[in-house]
């Protein structure tokens, strides 16, 4: 069976492996770079920004993680495949970025609240902020580059691209870039208030304010690779481009029942009860089957196909949406 409609995009895992890297090297030098302003000005907000940074340059070691051992091809003892290997890796992404990111950030801006300390280098703070802006922003360019050619082609939003695709650890740098841009800028004005009132209060408020941030990307992190790990299934316009692939099979009448489950980026477990074309006898009909089902999983984007034989009693399915396009998987 060959359906575009099902299949991932090309070379899914180079794209995501090229993002993660570029989102490495952006985050360890941003985090060198905030680090040593933290370490001279001892700015909340800089050191809040500073264990944002490593955290996110830690959790970049998991996706690429991910990336490697989710692509393995499956064995004797995965039959399934290694697929959803990523989103237990990515889940430990989105955990240290709640607990590295988020809860130092918080604890080190509640601690500060009531300092009254002087700091008399805010542009240092002001130049680190500035340089990191630029490397964080050209990490999330490649991630938004890579999300945006899909959801162009798939005719939706890049945001809704980015929260329902399979592909998590692109979710993961898109939403942890996004994060970091919008912490560069709270950063930005506590700094400045700081500076322009004299009051330490401010600066701790933007150390409180990028833990919540940060805590509230790793929650949505955590329930998205949550569900993918307990099974999620395809949207419908890949359920109905999967149903009328099968139906144009010619050995296939109708189907009466589908069910569809991501087993890891761009891979799906497919079950299906079919009517065969023709009245064959049993061994001719089992022979028939498991000749559908390898038809079925030529496909790329089908790791497993496994088909029974419909009741006469049962509805067949139509499809109910239109095509969809290559890269709805990825």
């Amino acid at each position: 069976m060959t359906t575009d409609a099902a299949q991932p995009a090309p070379s899914p895992e180079g794209s995501s492996t090229k993002t993660v890297i570029v989102a490495l090297l952006a985050n360890l030098l941003v985090a060198l770079a905030k680090t040593a302003a933290s370490l001279f000005t001892g700015s909340a907000s800089m050191i809040a920004e500073s264990a944002h940074s490593w955290a996110d340059t830690g959790n970049e070691i998991f996706l690429w993680i991910a990336e490697r051992r989710g692509s393995r091809t499956r064995d004797a003892r995965h039959p399934l495949g290694y697929g959803k290997e990523t989103y237990v890796w990515s889940m430990f992404a989105a955990f240290g970025l709640f607990t590295v990111g988020a809860v130092v950030s918080i604890y080190n801006g509640i601690s500060e609240l009531t300092s009254t300390k002087a700091d008399n280098d805010y542009y240092i703070n002001y130049i680190v902020i500035g340089v990191s802006a630029i490397l964080e922003g050209t990490s999330f360019l490649q991630a938004l580059r890579q999300a945006r050619g899909a959801a162009s082609k798939r005719r939706i939003p890049v945001l809704r691209h980015v929260i329902d695709s399979s592909n998590s650890t692109l979710r993961a740098v898109f939403f942890e870039d996004s994060a970091a841009l919008v912490g560069l800028f709270i950063a930005f004005l506590g700094i400045l208030l700081h500076q322009l009132t004299g009051l330490a209060v401010f600066d701790a408020a933007g150390s409180i304010l990028v833990g919540v941030l940060l805590g509230c990307v790793a929650v949505v992190l955590i329930d998205r690779n949550r569900r993918f790990l307990i099974g999620e299934s395809p949207t419908p316009e890949v359920e109905s481009g999967v149903l009328r692939r099968i139906l144009e099979h010619p050995k296939v009448s109708r189907v009466t029942y589908l069910h569809l489950e991501f087993l890891g980026p761009g891979r799906l477990y497919l079950v299906a009860a079919i009517d065969l074309v023709g009245n064959e006898d049993e061994e001719h009909v089992a022979v028939a089957l498991r000749r559908v089902e390898k038809d079925i999983e030529e496909n790329a984007a089908v790791e497993e196909a496994v088909l029974t034989l419909a009741t006469p009693d049962e509805a067949s399915l139509v499809p109910t949406t239109p095509d969809a396009p290559r890269e709805a998987l990825s």
